[in-house]
C-alpha cells in the first residue's frame, strides 16, 4: 500500500501510514503480524496516523525476556513504544491475543485511550503462571514444533476463514502471516494467552470500549466476545455496543477489512457506530 512504511524502534517493529490526524494502534492476534492490517488501512480516513506494531517476538521486534509473560508484559512494551514515538492518546484496537495486550494497557493507562475496539476476543484460560497448560493451548506449542511454521500455517489457516474454499485469497493472506511466526515468540503468547482473564481485566476498565465480532468466527466465538462485552458493561454501568460482520471469521478484518474499517471509524467518532447491536438487559 502507498505511504505505509516498517519502521523500527527500541527493538519494536510497526507498519505506519503517517498523517497529521488521529492516531489508531492495532495490536495483531497470535498467528499473525503488522502486515495484515494493510487491507484495513486503505479504507481508513486519509489524514489519520496508522500504527500496526509487530508484538515482541513477532516481525523482527525483539522478544520479551520472560520464557512465561503475562499480558501486562506487553502492555509494557508497547507504552514504551508510544512514548518512544511521542503518542500521548491514541485510538486502541486489538484483535484477537491483542485484545489481551489492549486490555492489560488500558487497566495501566486508560487515560492515554481515547477509544478501544476489541475485536474477536481470546478471553484467555486464566492457567496460573508457570501452571499446567490446558491440552488444547499447550498442543499449539507442539504443533509449531513438529510440523515447522510453512505445514502449521497451511494446517491451521482455513479455520480462520469463513468458507475458506470460496476465499482462498483470504486463507493465503492468513497462511503467509502465520508462516512468518517466531517459535520462541509464538511460545511466549501461547502462555500468555494460557494466564489471561480478559472478562476480569475489562471489569476493571473504565474507559469508552467497542466490540467486533465476526459472525462466523469458529476461533474465537461470538460468547467470548459477548462475556467480554458484559463484563465491561456492567463495571461502567452501560450497555455495550457491538458491531456484527456477517460472512467473516476469526480473521474477519482480513475477510471484511472495508466493514472492520467503518466499524473502527463509526466507533471512534461522537456519534458512535450507527447500526452496532447493544445488549440490551446485559447488566442484570
Amino acid at each position: 500500500m502507498t505511504g505505509c512504511a516498517e519502521i523500527t524502534s527500541g527493538g519494536i517493529t510497526c507498519l505506519e501510514r503517517p498523517g497529521p490526524g488521529r492516531v489508531f494502534v492495532f495490536l495483531h492476534g497470535i498467528g499473525s503480524n503488522a502486515s495484515s492490517f494493510v487491507s484495513v488501512f486503505d479504507h481508513m480516513p486519509e489524514d489519520a496516523r496508522l500504527i500496526a506494531w509487530n508484538a515482541p517476538g513477532y516481525g523482527g521486534s525483539r522478544p520479551l525476556a520472560a520464557t512465561w509473560p503475562e499480558a501486562s508484559d506487553y502492555a509494557d512494551a508497547l507504552t514504551a513504544l508510544l512514548d518512544r514515538l511521542g503518542l500521548e492518546r491514541v485510538v486502541l484496537i486489538g484483535h484477537s491475543l491483542g485484545t489481551l495486550i489492549a486490555g492489560a494497557f488500558a487497566m495501566r493507562h486508560g487515560d492515554r485511550i481515547e477509544q478501544m475496539i476489541l475485536a474477536s476476543c481470546a478471553t484467555g484460560y486464566k492457567v496460573p503462571k508457570r501452571g499446567k497448560l490446558p491440552g488444547n493451548v499447550g498442543a499449539r506449542i507442539e504443533e509449531l514444533e513438529l510440523l515447522g511454521a510453512d505445514a502449521f500455517a497451511a494446517e491451521r489457516a482455513p479455520r480462520l476463514v469463513f468458507e475458506p474454499r470460496l476465499n482462498p485469497d483470504i486463507v493465503n493472506a492468513v497462511r503467509n502471516a502465520m508462516s512468518a511466526v517466531d517459535r520462541g515468540g509464538y511460545a511466549q503468547a501461547v502462555r500468555m494467552l494460557a494466564s489471561g482473564d480478559l472478562p476480569e481485566m475489562m471489569s476493571r476498565v473504565r474507559l469508552p470500549t467497542d466490540f467486533i465480532i465476526g459472525i462466523n468466527d469458529r476461533v474465537t466465538p461470538e460468547q467470548q466476545t459477548l462475556d467480554t462485552a458484559v463484563a465491561w458493561g456492567r463495571a461502567n454501568g452501560q450497555s455495550p455496543r457491538i458491531v456484527r460482520i456477517d460472512q467473516a471469521g476469526h480473521a474477519v478484518y482480513l475477510q471484511k477489512p472495508k466493514d472492520f474499517a467503518n466499524a473502527v471509524i463509526a466507533f471512534s467518532t461522537a456519534d458512535g457506530a450507527a447500526g452496532a447491536d447493544v445488549i440490551e438487559g446485559g447488566l442484570t
